[in-house]
């Protein structure tokens, strides 16, 4: 009988799979990492950010936009923009801008990110800025900083009908802005419509209102973006024509009008048995948007997209060392790591976010049924089948032997929303954070970003220290 923990992963999954495999040490590896390794030099709890892999996935979402254009003789360009939301690190800009790529912003203090990338040559002149987001003082000012500045390709996407009005008297010359779409959301939504844009049936009048006959003002772009992301089924497809039917409207009224932005939402692995036909996707979005804009008799549009979870997501992990089993009940092994959930994945509690969580070691040794459990003490620091793709199972626990695990594909959310240097749910601190690079001849090199938090840390920031 097979009960290894291998076993287990074999008959299920695929597996190896492309940035997992296992050696004859029975360890895991991730894109040829040796993580025992990196347990070993740094020690445990810590997260690891593989840089490499937001490149590789930048360029193969280009690849596939280009194929589509190519095969649909499609004569609109393509404009990679990454959603800074995801992950504003700076490694992760560097990184995500030497592939001749855009940004795309949320708020105020991104375009102080953006400024400070201008003065290092990171962020060019030409480099489109895309700036997304309810806008209020301080956004509208630091955009008309950057366009006063001289930054023509910055682009405020408009969210409610007083930002014209508010740009114009912020920016001092002409400048360019696009439209968001309010998009219908699914029925299993408490709400119906995006709280994001301006509805379908009011794009046209506001335009012919409010920006149609002003010289200062020139619409470039029309944003769209739904919360489920790009999914191959009714309700996306549905949208999408939606769409596309008022950005045939807008054009036949503003010949200005040359973009569209169908916004982020690729989905990223979330388990080993995660499929997602991307290529297809791409092949499918571009032949529909050429026959809507063809049968109207208007060009196509230049397509920019607004990726942000699948440039940095699969780019990031974290590992745990698991400090006991406790047994509760007849049924339920409760195997404890050395951090929290709710301090380091905080989607993992907060909307039952899935991760690919596998053992670093000990893949020949029987499996068991367990629960993990995080540090606090609030009962919601847990992870759960709920989260995993079915029950977790994993390596049998032996205190003489230590288990590490990992989760994977973390890169995207976690620090911004778990609050990165800040105070800790029970104090429990950040793990210290490693980066991972590669230089031209592939080799490979790690570094320290960030210790662990220190209780000094706290206590600063609680105020028990004197300044």
């Amino acid at each position: 009988m097979k009960n290894r923990y291998i076993d287990l992963i074999e008959q299920t999954f695929d597996f190896p799979q492309p940035e997992f495999k296992v050696t004859e040490k029975q360890e895991l590896q991730f894109h040829g990492i040796d993580l025992m390794e990196l347990i070993e030099k740094y020690g445990t709890p810590l997260k690891f950010s593989y840089l490499p892999k937001i490149s590789h996935n930048i360029q193969l979402a280009k690849s596939w936009f280009k194929k589509a254009m190519i095969e649909n003789d499609y004569k609109g360009s393509y404009n990679y923009c990454y959603c800074t939301k995801s992950s504003h690190f700076k490694h992760v800009l560097d990184e995500a801008l030497k592939n001749d790529i855009h940004i795309e912003t949320s708020s105020a203090f991104d375009l102080n990110i953006v400024q400070a990338l201008k003065k290092e040559g990171k962020i060019k002149s030409d480099t489109y800025v895309l700036c997304n987001g309810f806008k209020r003082d301080k956004y509208i000012e630091n955009i008309a900083e950057l366009i006063n500045d001289n930054h023509d390709n910055c682009i405020p996407i408009i969210d409610n009908y007083e930002e014209v009005s508010l740009l114009n008297q912020a920016i001092k010359g002409n400048y360019k802005i696009g439209i968001r779409i309010a998009s219908e959301e699914e029925p299993k939504f408490e709400f119906y419509t995006s709280r994001l844009g301006i509805g379908y049936k009011n794009i046209v009048p506001f335009y012919n209102k409010e920006i149609k006959g002003q010289d200062k003002v020139t619409l470039k772009m029309l944003h769209f973006f739904i919360n489920t992301g790009i999914r191959d089924n009714a309700y996306y497809w549905n949208e999408l024509r939606k769409c596309l039917n008022v950005y045939v409207a807008l054009k036949k009224v503003c010949p200005s009008l040359d973009s569209l932005n169908i916004g982020g939402g690729f989905p990223i692995k979330t388990s080993l048995g995660f499929e997602y036909d991307y290529e297809y996707m791409v092949s499918e979005i571009i032949y529909q948007i050429k026959t809507v804009c063809d049968e109207a008799g208007v060009p196509v549009p230049n397509i920019f997209t607004e990726f942000g979870s699948y440039t940095v997501g699969e780019s990031a992990g974290a590992i745990y060392k698991v400090l006991y089993q406790k047994q509760q009940n007849d049924r339920e092994k409760w195997n404890m790591i050395d951090s929290s959930f709710i301090t380091t994945l905080p989607d993992a509690w907060a909307i039952n976010k899935r991760f690919i969580m596998l053992p670093i070691n000990q893949w020949h040794k029987e499996y068991e049924r367990v629960l993990l459990g995080g540090l606090t003490c609030d009962s919601d620091d847990y992870y759960n089948s709920e989260q995993h793709i079915n029950a977790i199972y994993l390596p049998k626990f032996n205190a003489n032997k230590p288990l590490y695990i990992g989760f994977f594909n973390t890169g995207a959310y976690q620090e911004s929303l778990g609050g990165f240097g800040g105070l800790q749910h029970c104090l429990i601190p950040n793990p210290k954070h490693i980066l991972i690079q590669e230089d031209e001849n592939k080799n490979v090199t790690t570094k320290l970003f960030s210790e662990q938090q220190t209780a000094d840390d706290f206590l600063e920031k609680l105020g028990y220290h004197d300044k």
